[in-house]
Parts: C-alpha cells; sequence; structure tokens
C-alpha cells in the first residue's frame, strides 16, 4: 500500500480509503454487519488506514461498527466522520444562514455523539456533511471547531462538499481554516481538476475522493438489466434510461483504454488517483471480495499518461442525484 500526505494535517494516509455509507444499511441496501466487519478488518490487514463514515450513515451505525475494528487493532487507523446539517438538507441551499445548519452547539453535540458510537476518545478529521461558502465569516460554527479542537475531541477539521458543485468550498479553502475537502471526482466528473484541485495543492489541502465509481456505473457491473433492492437510493439515481446511457459511455471509456469492462473499476479508481492534490479515494467496499480487488490499485502507480489522456474526452456533465 502507497501512503499520501493528507494535507497539512502530517497525516500519511492510505491512498485507498474505505468508504462506510454502505454499511450504514440505510440508502445502500443489503450489507450485513459480519461481512461489513469481516471487509473492515481484511482492508486493515491489506495496509488500509483510513475510514470515512458519518454520523448520518445508518443514524450512527455506521460509525458503531467503525469503532468496533478500529478499537480491536493496535497500529494508527484514522477515522473520519461527519457533522449532519442541523436541517437536515442535503446538498446545503443557496441563502440558508450558517446559523440553520452548523450553529456550534450543533456541532459540538453531533461530535460528541459521535464520539460515543465510536468509542473513541478523538476523532482524527470531523467534516461538516455539506457546506457552501456562503457561511465563510458567518454563524458560530467556527467557535465550535475550536473548541473540539481545544478539547481533544477533534484533530482537524474538513467539509463534504455540495454533489457537483467543486467551486463552492474554494473561499473556505483560501482562509486557511480548512484541513480537508471531500469532494465528487471520477472519470465523468472531472470538473474538479479545473479550479478545486489547484486550490488544494496551492493551499496544502488535504483531498478525499468519493464517488469515484459514480456509485457503481464506473465499475461497468451495472447493465439495462440491472436491479436493486427496494428502498435502494439506487433506484432513483439509475432511473428511466439512465443504465444504458451510462453503460454505454463505460464500454466506450473500456474501448478507448483498450481493457475489458471488468478492469474499468482499477481504471476508474487509478484515474482519481492520478492526479497530485489527491490524498485518498474511499470506495464504498461492503465485501473482502471488493476489498481485496481495490487495495491492489493502492501502489503508488495511478493511471498511465497515454491513457488519462484517453480519459479526457469523456467528461460528462450531470448530477443524478438531483435532476
Amino acid at each position: 500500500m502507497n501512503y499520501r500526505m493528507l494535507g497539512k494535517t502530517g497525516l500519511r494516509v492510505s491512498e485507498v480509503g474505505y468508504g462506510a455509507w454502505g454499511i450504514g444499511k440505510t440508502s445502500w441496501i443489503g450489507a450485513s454487519d459480519e461481512e461489513s466487519l469481516r471487509a473492515l478488518n481484511r482492508s486493515i490487514e491489506l495496509g488500509l488506514n483510513f475510514i470515512d463514515t458519518a454520523l448520518g450513515y445508518g443514524d450512527g451505525h455506521s460509525e458503531k461498527l467503525v469503532g468496533q475494528v478500529v478499537r480491536d487493532h493496535g497500529g494508527p487507523i484514522y477515522v473520519a466522520t461527519k457533522i449532519p446539517p442541523k436541517n437536515y438538507q442535503w446538498p446545503a441551499r443557496a441563502g440558508v444562514p450558517a446559523e440553520e445548519t452548523f450553529p456550534a452547539e450543533h456541532v459540538i453535540a453531533s461530535t460528541e455523539q459521535s464520539l460515543r458510537n465510536l468509542g473513541l476518545d478523538t476523532i482524527d478529521v470531523q467534516q461538516f456533511h455539506v457546506w457552501s461558502d456562503e457561511w465563510v465569516d458567518k454563524g458560530d460554527w467556527l467557535e465550535g471547531v475550536r473548541k473540539l479542537k481545544e478539547q481533544g475531541k477533534i484533530r482537524f477539521f474538513g467539509v463534504s462538499i455540495n454533489d457537483y458543485e467543486p467551486n463552492n468550498a474554494i473561499k473556505l479553502i483560501e482562509t486557511g481554516l480548512v484541513d480537508t475537502v471531500q469532494v465528487i471526482y471520477n472519470m465523468f466528473e472531472q470538473s474538479p481538476e479545473d479550479e478545486l484541485l489547484p486550490a488544494c495543492l496551492k493551499h496544502n489541502v488535504g483531498v478525499i475522493v468519493r464517488v469515484a465509481l459514480d456509485e457503481g456505473g464506473l465499475t461497468g457491473r451495472i447493465t439495462p438489466e440491472t436491479t436493486f433492492e427496494e428502498g435502494d437510493f439506487r433506484n432513483n439515481y439509475f432511473r428511466g434510461d439512465r443504465k444504458l446511457e451510462v453503460y454505454e459511455r463505460v464500454r466506450k471509456i473500456a474501448a478507448d483504454l483498450e481493457i475489458g469492462i471488468e478492469d474499468m473499476p482499477e481504471a476508474a479508481l487509478r484515474y482519481v488517483l492520478s492526479h497530485p492534490a489527491v490524498s485518498t479515494v474511499i470506495p464504498g467496499m461492503r465485501s473482502v471480495r471488493n476489498v481485496e480487488r481495490n487495495m491492489r490499485v493502492g501502489d503508488g502507480k495511478g493511471l498511465p499518461g497515454d491513457k488519462l489522456a484517453k480519459v479526457k474526452p469523456h467528461r460528462w456533465l450531470r448530477n443524478f442525484y438531483r435532476d
């Protein structure tokens, strides 16, 4: 496993981390706690040392599983979690004041709940689960963050940027107040390369990449015939003709890269790891099989330059979460 610096935090994190949304057993349907625990443990055996979860994943269920595994291991396993907005609006909406989303008392209370769920004394990276640059210099959220740092309850502070709004954190990055940002970045969603990633490099802010596999679309395993269990958010994400459209686009990428469709997950992860601003990518890995497949990508090699160039024309501007 190759390790990278997480911005200015000083933490050396595995370039493949663990995205723990799917093991919360809400939105993503079908996880079993037994297999989730096996997958988490296997990832750590293979060198993973960074896990990203959230208070909102299964109302703390994901945090509890993560904490159980982390407490069982002796080596440093870095945990990042997230505070839900108090108004429970995803994504953050324009014109909504910071006082309604992340008042200091909510920031502190949510963090203390996460610490109880995790069974840990300190959270390595505490993040806001949504963000709007309108909140810079507004509200008292920063007082809450500073108090938590002073008390040793969190080490570093980050934000999870709104879906497909990568430039909506650049103002925050320029203040120097934030240690990490989490962003959607993949073969389709290449827009972070335009402004966000250069800003992170300039200000030494760690970058955590989510949705690198486009909620499974870039694995090549979602076809027009794919079905999801009732209650799974992907029924809406891939509604209508979207499965066919995604599958055809993925086949074109594979053809351009001269690889088999079964090699698309590796290529997709290597694509985002090829950018120098990226610290770690956090695919969801609910099975040991997926863990073992994805962990092999964390060898520091990324994607060769000639193949990177072939991916660029496949940029696709759309938002399946909202549209």
